[in-house]
């Protein structure tokens, strides 16, 4: 699959995601203030509660280990050509421009290619954007009720006529989901976010 294509592919993603969250919302009627922030605020959904996953360590992980903190966490892969990287990339930059502050935020990529992003694998790509960063991977059953808990979307596709059968492109959801230091899934940053935004908001939540 050749980048235009996957960008494309994955832009398409996205957007069946918005579709899915904004149906969620169907129905639910707000009479408090909008709150100041430039990403999307799920406050109201009953959905993303939990995940029980194993990280690159080895050591089971859920919410529940990260109270305290504001937890960015992100669907994707170590063999994403552009849109993880540049992602990763962007939840880095958020936790240094905070300073001090960027001690309570916690990174996650949760793996939707585990067959090939193995403990190692997401050790060493994680931590190359930033020494706390953790990668998360479960198996079959567990990303299939992951991504129903998250109304994520993710599918391998077939690798293309002559390549490799591991030579293959994941589409998924492109969002970060955000929690607050209580564990309670706040925000949706979609794509044309700024890192500055995205700061912004995690300040606003580490203030909470």
């Amino acid at each position: 699959m050749n980048r235009q294509r996957h960008i494309a592919v994955v832009r398409r993603a996205g957007a069946l995601g918005a579709v899915a969250l904004a149906l969620a919302g169907c129905g639910q009627r707000s009479e408090a203030p909008a709150a100041p922030f430039h990403s999307v605020d799920i406050s109201a959904v009953e959905w993303g509660r939990d995940f029980d996953l194993t990280d690159h360590k080895g050591q089971p992980r859920s919410l529940t280990d990260f109270r305290g903190k504001v937890v960015m966490m992100f669907f994707g892969f170590t063999n994403c050509p552009d849109i993880c990287p540049t992602t990763m990339a962007d939840m880095a930059q958020v936790i240094r421009k905070l300073g001090e502050e960027g001690e309570r935020v916690q990174g996650l990529l949760v793996t939707v290619d585990p067959s090939r992003d193995t403990p190692e694998v997401l050790g060493r790509y994680v931590t190359a954007f930033h020494p706390a960063f953790l990668g998360l991977r479960g198996d079959a059953a567990a990303m299939k009720a992951l991504a129903a808990e998250f109304k994520a979307f993710y599918a391998a596709r077939q690798p293309e006529a002559g390549h490799a059968h591991d030579d293959y492109m994941v589409d998924h959801t492109r969002a970060i989901y955000v929690f607050d230091r209580r564990g309670k899934l706040r925000l949706l940053m979609t794509s044309g976010r700024t890192v500055d935004q995205m700061a912004a908001d995690l300040a606003l939540l580490l203030k909470e």
